[in-house]
């Protein structure tokens, strides 16, 4: 069994033994239609990681704090899909250009209080950030939450996240790649 196979093992005892808030049980898995009708909405392909995780584990319900966000249809607890706040979020950057929100950057899982963990579908390893829009700016609103999408999941199964910790003393990295991947320009 490959590293990713024992993780995805640890992942469903988990997803099928514990519910995050508002979800009273874990949804059926996605079948590969809905998988490539996301892929195609977005534009862009999930992490295998990530797809492997709606495809076998569930479509959300499972995860941190609120869990992951259903793939493309509204969960239980009434919060946006993942492709569908991917899509508001990249429409309200339109919008609003002082708040941009990066290309490939896809919300998985809800915090609360407008807080988001989210997969750069373009990193290799799949980064996981953390949108945190209660900062003054937009430079101030993303986080590395987890070099990988691996570390994430695997800081969630051993209770390690910072969610779980409760340091107040945390300092989380700011995404570097904020204003490059939004084509902000820095006046001098």
């Amino acid at each position: 069994m490959t590293e990713i196979e024992q993780l995805l093992a640890q992942v469903d005892a988990k997803a099928r033994n514990t519910r995050p808030w508002g979800w009273t049980s874990l949804p059926e898995p996605v079948d590969t239609a809905t998988l490539a009708r996301a892929e195609a909405t977005l534009g862009f392909r999930l992490p295998p990681l990530l797809a492997e995780l709606y495809l076998q584990t569930g479509d959300g319900g499972f995860g941190p704090e609120y869990g992951l966000l259903p793939l493309l249809d509204n969960p239980p607890a009434g919060e946006p899909a993942a492709v569908v706040q991917y899509l508001a979020s990249r429409e309200s950057g339109r919008k609003d250009p002082d708040w941009p929100w990066p290309e490939g950057v896809l919300p998985i899982s809800h915090w609360g209080c407008a807080m988001y963990a989210c997969v750069d579908c373009r990193s290799p390893r799949a980064t996981v950030l953390l949108f945190e829009p209660n900062a003054h700016d937009a430079d101030h609103a993303w986080y590395v939450d987890a070099p990988s999408l691996e570390d994430w999941l695997r800081n969630w199964i051993e209770g390690t996240g910072w969610y779980d910790e409760m340091d107040e003393e945390l300092e989380m990295v700011p995404w570097a790649e904020f204003r490059i991947r939004t084509g902000i320009v820095q006046a001098s």
